[in-house]
Order: structure tokens, then sequence, then C-alpha cells
């Protein structure tokens, strides 16, 4: 399994333009062949920043969903809400308590 990471720092007038937009197409995202897990985390002081975390079966399954239409439409009407370049890890993961 991957967990992708994505940092991402809004304009803060922009805010609720992402948020919008996340809300509408995260169903689409999470239902995306090889994908597990989605979820939205904000940043506890800066709340124009946001995290992203999914769960993915495979780094090829990342890499299709990346190269697809949804993708490009969501990180069309993302990117230019930014106020600083996003940053992004794809990570395993070693442990895991609940």
């Amino acid at each position: 399994m991957l967990v992708r990471i994505v940092k991402m720092s809004f304009q803060e007038d922009k805010v609720a333009v992402f948020l919008n937009n996340f809300h509408q197409k995260s169903e689409k995202i999470r239902n995306f062949e090889g994908c597990n897990f989605l979820e939205l985390y904000q940043d506890k002081n800066e709340k124009n920043i946001y995290f992203t975390y999914s769960y993915w079966d495979s780094e090829e399954d990342l890499n299709h969903y990346r190269n697809s239409e949804l993708f490009k439409n969501v990180w069309a009407k993302t990117k230019i809400l930014f106020n600083a370049l996003p940053q992004a890890w794809s990570v395993e993961k070693i442990v895991s308590l609940a």
C-alpha cells in the first residue's frame, strides 16, 4: 500500500472555493480504482493550509489517477487557488495503532 500526503496552502479568500470543489469531487476520487482511503485535514493554526491523505493499492494506481481526466479537472481548479507551491510525499505505512 502507498500513502500519498499532499500539503496545499491557499489564498485565504479562495479556501471556500477549494472546499466546495473538494466536496464535489471527493467521492469520485475515493472511488477511483486503487484508492482505498481519502481524508482532508486542516492545519490547526494556519487555517488556509490543508493536507490530503490517500491510500492506494500501488504506485501504478496512483499514477493512473494522476493521468486521469478526473485528476486533471480537479488539479486545474485547485492549483490556481494556491499561495505557495504544494508539497507531496509518497510513503509506506510502517506501523498503525488503532
